[in-house]
């Protein structure tokens, strides 16, 4: 095989894999706007609160010790014990439940029937209360996050592909993990959406408040169920990502990675969301290798989503899975 073409073809299956990191991030999106019509701007944040929480709580670190260590004087940082991977993320999805009952029932349980852009203005100080509040908690100093999970080039890959092809792939065993639990929680979520009552609810709220809550649905619960699923979702994403890169405030710009990829799937679709994660991977990292560091000098993976997803919302703003608007008037 030639060389060209062997690279092509990683740069292709990395492209895959890193669509589908995107496409984590762009689930949480979806369930919410999905379930209330609600664009959550908070998601990157999430990811990035739920990944300080979970490494906070496996180290075994005093939350709010800067805050502590100024009131009283004290010096602790940490409480000296390790907590088990597998425990640490129980709590943080613990955490992350608890935060969204708060959203809920200080936030959105006041704006119900307002209009979408003060939704929207209400997710964006979220997101900044969060971020607030993950630096208060837990440091802003950038974190290891270990769970376990395996990392490097995967050897099997490696060889079976020099065999064929007399070049080695260099796949990272993350992103292989990363692919099967996306596979899997798209498989999960769009089960749950279209064949349980609580899913069938979701979408009743999405479609009118007023009309849901005058048939017995309860408003409270459904958003309380739709939050802490996109704190789930926000949790597996900062595990990947931080994993990946270490746990550090950029984490939370991840979410702007995340709208080329809406645009293309459709704010409503769940698979839309993997799909359009996948090509925005995919189409970065060859136009990066094909034409942007040839002809471009490169670092053209920091725009080209960004034009991809003008050019959808220019010929198919709804996206290629997304629901189209029709207004009667």
């Amino acid at each position: 095989m030639p060389e060209q073409l062997a690279f092509t073809i990683e740069v292709f299956l990395n492209g895959l894999m890193a669509g589908v990191l995107y496409a984590l991030v762009a689930l949480g999106f979806v369930l919410i706007y999905k379930a209330s019509g609600i664009f959550n701007y908070a998601q990157g944040v999430m990811a990035l609160f739920a990944a300080l929480t979970l490494v906070g709580i496996i180290d075994g670190q005093v939350p709010f010790y800067h805050l502590i260590n100024a009131i009283f004087g004290t010096d602790i940082h940490y409480f000296g014990w390790k907590v088990n991977s597998l425990v640490a993320i129980v709590v943080t999805m613990l955490v992350m439940i608890a935060l969204a009952w708060m959203v809920q029932r200080f936030v959105f349980r006041h704006l119900v029937g307002q209009e979408p852009i003060i939704l929207f203005m209400a997710t964006i100080g979220l997101a900044y209360f969060l971020e607030g509040v993950g630096d208060l908690m837990w440091g802003s100093e950038i974190k290891t996050l270990d769970v376990g999970l395996p990392q490097g080039i995967n050897a099997t890959i490696d060889e079976a592909t020099f065999n064929l092809t007399g070049y080695g792939f260099f796949i990272d065993n993350l992103d292989i993990i990363a692919s099967i639990v996306a596979a899997v929680l798209v498989i999960v979520l769009v089960l749950f959406a279209q064949y349980t009552k609580q899913g069938r609810a979701m979408r009743a709220v999405a479609d009118d408040h007023q009309a849901a809550l005058s048939v017995g649905v309860s408003l409270n619960f459904i958003w309380i169920l739709v939050w802490s699923l996109a704190g789930f979702v926000a949790l597996v994403a900062g595990i990947m990502w931080g994993t990946k890169s270490g746990v550090q405030f950029s984490l939370s710009l991840i979410a702007l990675k995340a709208l080329p990829v809406l645009m293309l799937g459709g704010f409503t679709s769940i698979p839309g969301a993997i799909v359009g994660g996948l090509i925005i991977g995919v189409g970065e990292k060859l136009f990066e290798f094909l034409i942007g560091a040839p002809f471009l000098g490169g670092a053209t993976e920091n725009w080209f989503a960004y034009m991809l997803a003008l050019v959808f919302l220019v010929f198919r703003p709804q996206g290629l899975f997304g629901e189209k608007i029709i207004e009667r008037v």
